[in-house]
């Protein structure tokens, strides 16, 4: 049928040119593109697939069909030659929608000071944001400002859900309880039999989409462990704040982050808690416990550790060595890599003092030394250098990590720090092509008194799992950089923090009593665990603490005779003779941590028991400190799918933290408070 209208259309004899029915037929045109893209728009929304465009155009057709003017005539016919271009434009250029993953821009240029996210009737989130203090504002300081950059790109619409068959991050029930449990047999009816019957998948979980990227190291979450059979814990510490940031970006582009990018301990020390200070470098920890009952489970507890480094005076830090080690391959070419990393450095020289260095490396595009030591003092010629940086190219600069150890070495501060600070999208084609000769030449270079830390810029090239290795070879920290207010928190409020180390090589060991607790579980720092001989054995290698910093750890305990207890006791075993009072009955455990000071290499140890004096009756009577606490780790273990924690709703977990927030003058809380509610929107719930 259309075959035959366009037929008896090209029979019809054209009339003259006109300058009138040229432009109307232009307008037409144009028209019908609009009207396509905006079907094309709803119906991507809404997850179809957009089929009425060829209807709504051939109607279009039909209504010129019945027109008798000359003019509508000669519009018709240039508008069927436009249209194929239209119809190109519409789907080879950026006119077209599209589904967007972690690869979408942000707008860069406004932190969030303090946000709050909201579902509207239409499914879609929104997010209120408040900017208490504009970034750039502060970085206008000594010449330098933001607004001299080209503008970023603006928020990218959320991602529509993939179809069922391609989501990722939801565990089936069956995989959940066998990773709560870990290898222990369950008998009898519980919560978490109830959770084996649910769905295998939420569809309403949106997630991000599959092919993006970003590679993270999969680990299953930390099982429930019997305390007659495996009554000691052991792990290193963990400071890294990554997990955190990558999963705000997420929440904050729309999708809800793939489960093996949420470490739960890194969502939790993420934020500063008010523990009691250390008075002495020479024993720079505190300590602080508290035990309360578990709104996850009403049989059982939970057992916070608070560990509260030393703070270094202000005006004391000692000063700093460092080189810049920047990624400047094709792929750091987007808004929030290369152009927030120069921006991110630029920021940083305020903080630095008269008596610390900067140099620059750059690989791939830039390859080569890009700055020799220079004098923090002299910022224009350092700006200069940052801003010469362009991304181009795909092939490593020969020298690479080397060079930048080199100028370390050149530079060396005694009784200074001395850093590479590597920052990259996760392109590691710095010289050293094998991952374990590069970890290996890392650790022989932290031996020798240089640190490296990471900071991880974008998505779409991310490699977690390297950076992390890097960073704990090099007995520094890893960090990703979503946003500028990020950047200034990393490397301007927390310049002591990030740069110099108070202790190195840290492990936390807990021996429970099994006359009191039966079993407990460890939440999170499921890739920092330690055998248990490593706790006292120096020459493992474990989490290193920057000044000012703050390390907490959860355990879930049920106390003896509980009827949350999971396990049955064994038919063929004498385990009440293994149960029997050991030491005082006060006692629920025995706490120790082992430390380095960092220019020594024989540790130290630090211990004391825990007992009953630490319960409190009630969560709400809990310290803040323990109240948000246990709502991010809440919060970290429901974006993991841990059948734990199901029986607590997000808006519990809000309230929860919302009751600790305190005084918040950063606004880091109220920002979390935004995340738990774009995690709602975003969820099944």
């Amino acid at each position: 049928m259309q075959e035959d209208k366009l037929k008896k259309l090209s029979e019809i004899e054209p009339p003259r040119r006109s300058d009138e029915a040229r432009e109307r037929a232009l307008h037409l045109a144009l028209d019908a593109f609009d009207s396509a893209q905006a079907e094309k728009n709803a119906a991507t929304t809404q997850g179809s697939a957009g089929a009425k465009r060829p209807t709504s155009i051939m109607d279009w057709m039909k209504g010129l069909f019945a027109m008798e003017n000359r003019h509508a005539l000669t519009a018709v016919v240039t508008g069927l030659v436009l249209l194929p271009l239209g119809y190109f434009l519409y789907q080879n250029t950026a006119l077209t929608p599209i589904a967007v993953g972690p690869r979408a821009p942000v707008d860069l240029n406004l932190p969030v000071e303090d946000a709050r996210g909201r579902q509207d009737a239409g499914g879609t989130v929104a997010t209120e944001v408040t900017n208490n203090q504009s970034v750039a504002d502060a970085a206008e300081r000594d010449e330098f400002s933001l607004a001299e950059e080209r503008p970023l790109a603006e928020p990218s619409p959320m991602p529509v859900s993939p179809p069922a068959s391609k989501m990722t991050g939801i565990v089936a029930p069956d995989l959940m309880r066998e990773q709560a449990i870990g290898n222990i047999a369950v008998s009898g009816e519980s919560a978490y039999d109830a959770a084996a019957s649910a769905p295998a998948q939420a569809p309403g979980y949106i997630v991000a989409p599959e092919g993006t990227g970003d590679q993270f190291t999969s680990f299953d979450d930390s099982g429930v462990k019997v305390v007659v059979a495996e009554p000691v814990s052991t792990f290193s510490i963990d400071v890294d704040k990554a997990s955190y940031a990558y999963v705000r970006q997420a929440l904050n582009q729309g999708y809800l982050p793939q489960a093996d990018a949420v470490r739960v301990e890194e969502l939790i020390n993420y934020f500063s808690y008010d523990y009691p200070l250390p008075t002495d470098a020479s024993v720079p920890f505190a300590t602080d416990m508290q035990i309360v009952p578990s709104p996850w489970d009403a049989g059982k507890h939970l057992l916070r550790i608070g560990v509260q480094g030393f703070e270094i005076p202000a005006g004391e830090r000692p000063a700093a060595n460092l080189v810049f080690l920047i990624d400047t391959s094709g792929s750091m070419d987007e808004p929030d890599k290369l152009p927030l990393l120069i921006k991110s450095f630029s920021m940083m020289l305020d903080a630095l003092g008269p008596d610390d260095k900067v140099s620059i490396v750059a690989y791939a595009g830039s390859a080569g030394t890009v700055l020799d030591p220079t004098p923090a003092s002299e910022k224009r010629k350092i700006l200069a250098a940052l801003r010469s940086l362009s991304a181009g190219g795909s092939t490593a600069g020969a020298e690479g990590i080397e060079l930048a150890y080199q100028l370390a070495e050149d530079a060396h501060i005694d009784d200074g720090v001395n850093q590479v600070i590597l920052a990259t999208d996760g392109d590691f084609n710095v010289g050293l092509s094998d991952p374990s000769a590069l970890t290996d030449f890392i650790a022989q270079k932290r031996d020798e008194g240089t640190f490296l830390s990471v900071l991880g810029f974008g998505s779409g090239n991310l490699n977690d799992g390297i950076m992390q290795a890097l960073a704990q070879n090099g007995n520094g920290a890893a960090y990703y950089i979503d946003t500028l207010r990020e950047a200034r928190t990393v490397l301007v409020d927390n310049i002591a923090t990030t740069l110099v180390p108070i202790a190195k090589d840290v492990k936390i060991q807990v021996e429970f009593n099994p006359a009191e607790i039966a079993e407990y579980r460890l939440i999170g720092y499921e890739t920092r665990a330690l055998n248990r001989e490593d706790f006292n054995n120096d020459k493992v290698d474990a989490g290193d603490v920057g000044a000012g910093a703050s390390v907490t750890a959860i355990y879930e305990l049920t106390p003896v005779g509980s009827p949350s207890v999971l396990v049955d006791p064994l038919r063929y075993s004498n385990e009440e003779a293994t149960a029997a009072p050991a030491g005082d009955s006060n006692e629920l455990g025995f706490f120790k941590l082992r430390y380095k000071l960092p220019d020594e290499d024989t540790s130290h140890l630090i211990d004391m028991p825990i007992t009953k004096d630490l319960e409190v009756d009630s969560l709400a009577a809990a310290d803040a400190n323990t109240r948000f606490a246990v709502a991010v780790a809440s919060f970290g273990q429901k974006l993991r799918h841990n059948v734990f924690v199901d029986r607590m709703s997000w808006d519990q977990i809000r309230d929860l933290a919302a009751g600790a927030r305190g005084e918040d003058a950063d606004g880091y809380r109220a920002e979390f408070l935004s995340l738990v509610d774009l995690a709602k929107g975003l969820s099944a719930e």
